[in-house]
């Protein structure tokens, strides 16, 4: 039970965060070998990393898998810059900091764009998915977040999908955050791709993200990039040519992966992943309720992955104070990404369980005594602005 979930007393603390995640003793363990980056053993293990993500995506051959060295940003930057034509058109579904940064590319792609905002207690539904698709038909992409870890809501992709692909159009989706633990299988839902990353819900180190998109999108996707590092169809046909990655690859990050795979697929896979995480989550969730933290979300929208709670309001409660004091006790939390109101979150992600989870509401309700904080309700106008919003 140590190398699956070890304590904060051997010197590593739990990291309640959404990646970089604590990895299990196995995973730290495969990058103790140096591998060479053109050797025929090396490639193969690429191979074998793009085979299983297809398998866990439910592709057949009309699919591929596309890995790229460096963080998430990258692959969703590469997905945007190679499979929106430069005379494309994107619909950005925005519910938090990552659909913004989408939107952010897209400006320094010069890509055209509109924006769905729907700030941070919502998410984008259907039916204004399909009117704003209806009102404009210059429209030929849409991206949405699969969870917007900004505040941790689970974004409805399946309806998004299904309006997306009545109107005609196409569908792009980062699941960064998801993919591994959330259901997302291409026989289940109309996309034309998607990206995540290797240090989320599989479990693994930072180092590279992936593309899981239709081959006719990858053929399609030539001459399109803006970038030389960050174009997908070269990255997917010289792995096609040569088994081998275009630039130097993350070696350590991809043994490490393996290693993650093996233990996602001993778990029960994604069910048996999700599973867990949303054991972690009830447990810390209702255990945090109970020391009078509210969540910025109601439970219809909360992720898995990561749960937002207001800041209390009690002028004893300093978060920077609260982040060392947790930290002291073996858990680093995550700062909020919120404009409107004071925040933190909780991680639900990585090796960890449910008596973990229990501990985690152990450290903050001593945390709570440490700082002398009475009361961990949050202000009055917070709930009220919440109500409003989600009116």
């Amino acid at each position: 039970m140590q190398d699956a979930f070890p304590p904060p007393e051997m010197g590593e603390p739990y990291l309640l965060t959404p990646g970089p995640l604590t990895t299990a003793i196995e995973v730290k363990r495969a990058m103790l070998r140096d591998w060479g980056s053109w050797d025929g053993d090396f490639r193969a293990m690429t191979a074998d990393l793009r085979k299983r993500l297809l398998a866990m995506a439910g592709a057949d051959d009309d699919w591929d898998c596309v890995p790229l060295q460096g963080s998430g940003s990258y692959a969703v930057e590469a997905m945007l810059g190679s499979f929106v034509p430069r005379d494309g058109k994107v619909l950005v579904l925005a519910n938090g900091a990552y659909g913004q940064r989408v939107a952010q590319s897209l400006r320094y792609l010069g890509r055209a764009h509109e924006v769905i905002d729907k700030g941070d207690y919502l998410p984008p539904r259907g039916a204004e998915v399909a009117a704003a698709l209806a009102a404009d038909t210059s429209i030929t992409h849409v991206v949405a977040i699969h969870c917007e870890t900004s505040s941790g809501i689970l974004n409805p992709v399946e309806e998004i999908a299904e309006a997306v692909a009545q109107a005609g159009r196409k569908l792009l989706i980062d699941s960064m955050s998801g993919f591994g633990a959330l259901p997302l299988d291409v026989r289940d839902i109309e996309v034309e791709a998607f990206v995540s990353s290797a240090n989320k819900c599989i479990e693994g180190v930072p180092g590279f993200g992936f593309v899981i998109a239709r081959r006719s999108v990858l053929e399609a996707a030539e001459g399109n990039s803006h970038s030389l590092a960050l174009d997908l169809h070269a990255q997917w046909a010289y792995m096609e040519k040569t088994g081998q990655w275009r630039y130097t690859p993350p070696t350590h990050t991809v043994a490490a992966f393996l290693a993650a795979l093996d233990l996602h697929e001993a778990e029960g896979g994604r069910a048996g992943r999700l599973a867990r995480y949303e054991g972690n989550r009830d447990t810390m969730v209702a255990g945090m309720r109970e020391l009078g933290f509210e969540t910025l979300l109601s439970d219809r929208w909360l992720s898995p992955v990561i749960v937002t709670f207001f800041c209390p309001a009690d002028p004893a409660f300093s978060f920077a104070r609260f982040y060392d004091l947790m930290k002291d006790k073996g858990f680093i939390i995550y700062p909020g990404k919120l404009t409107v109101v004071d925040s933190f979150r909780i991680g639900c992600i990585g090796r960890m369980d449910a008596p973990v989870m229990r501990r985690v509401v152990e450290a903050a309700r001593d945390s709570l005594t440490d700082m002398g904080v009475a009361s961990a309700a949050p202000p009055e106008e917070a709930l009220a602005e919440r109500a409003r919003l989600a009116a």
